[in-house]
């Protein structure tokens, strides 16, 4: 039977099936919006939204009280040319992050490679190491503050019993940020499981070619562990970076920013500005500052990681 020319050439037109099968997934895409809707709004309005305004306050001098007065690049000029106080808090920022990140790192990263081997009381070592950055900031910075009271502190106290006089640590200008270097490694709890996880994560078939070629615990700890380990090093050091330099709440509760200015940091003396003297429209420029160090340091990290982070491991191993 042959079919009329008229129907060959008349445009087709969405069946049934198509139709049926174009709802759900317009449905299914409304379901996942409205899943998500918490998170949009909550980064719309605690993210970008403080962003933004703190991006049009940094052009403005504002005191909460007064009228609100537009100063164009003042207060960045203000920062950059006659406030010596926000190159204390840069020096003193990137000295703590400068050391504490990497003694982070490498503090967690040995200590999982202890808990990684088989071990007595292994368990229970993983969750004491664990515990401490389940405390929150607060209780933290007060439990140090006894631990590094210089009369009869614990750690001076043991200082003395192997016959050394301690220093005095938070009432000292040249001890007080090691000092909360020091308390830094408190946390070290987090980023050793990441670590624990992905040692474990590491085939056990590399390390016994290896020995059957005669490499070393040296030589296999060189050679396969720690390009393993690198893209979990590169996150972490990311991670440190990001998080070192918004250092708040150890140097608000323990020291105030003292003595001299000794552990004045950056988001510390954005806090005073802000809340203390209520400059906002300058604490929103040194926001706007902090954001582009953190990106800049960031940016750093990635660019060089093509010279030191592997992925060819773990993409050869998930093959």
């Amino acid at each position: 039977m042959l079919l009329d020319r008229r129907t060959l050439a008349r445009p087709a037109t969405p069946s049934r099936v198509s139709i049926a099968l174009s709802r759900p997934s317009v449905r299914e895409a409304i379901e996942g919006y409205l899943f998500i809707s918490p998170w949009l709004i909550g980064f719309i309005v605690l993210t970008a939204g403080p962003m933004l305004a703190a991006f049009a306050l940094s052009f403005t001098n504002y005191d909460v009280v007064s009228t609100l007065q537009f100063v164009g690049l003042q207060n960045f000029n203000n920062i950059f040319a006659n406030d010596q106080l926000f190159l204390t808090a840069v020096q003193v920022t990137t000295i703590y992050v400068l050391v504490s990140v990497p003694l982070g790192i490498l503090f967690s990263f040995l200590i999982a490679l202890l808990l990684n081997q088989p071990i007595a009381g292994q368990r229970y070592l993983r969750t004491i190491y664990y515990l401490p950055s389940l405390v929150s900031g607060v209780a933290v910075s007060i439990l140090w503050i006894w631990i590094f009271q210089p009369d009869f502190g614990v750690l001076n106290t043991f200082l003395k019993l192997l016959g050394l006089q301690g220093p005095k640590w938070l009432f000292s200008e040249q001890w007080a940020l090691p000092a909360l270097i020091i308390m830094s490694l408190w946390s070290v709890g987090g980023p050793l499981f990441i670590y624990l996880a992905a040692l474990q994560a590491i085939p056990t078939n590399l390390y016994r070619a290896a020995s059957v070629d005669g490499a070393n615990w040296w030589m296999r700890f060189r050679y396969i562990t720690v390009p393993m380990m690198t893209p979990i090093l590169f996150f972490n050091l990311v991670m440190g970076i990001i998080g070192s330099f918004q250092t708040f709440t150890a140097a608000y509760v323990m020291t105030q920013g003292g003595p001299n200015h000794a552990t004045l940091f950056y988001v510390l003396y954005l806090y005073q500005n802000a809340f203390q003297y209520l400059k906002m429209g300058y604490a929103a420029a040194l926001a706007l500052i902090l954001f582009a160090i953190i990106l800049f340091f960031t940016l750093l990290v990635f660019r060089s990681s093509s010279a030191w982070v592997s992925y060819e491991s773990w993409t050869q191993r998930r093959r």
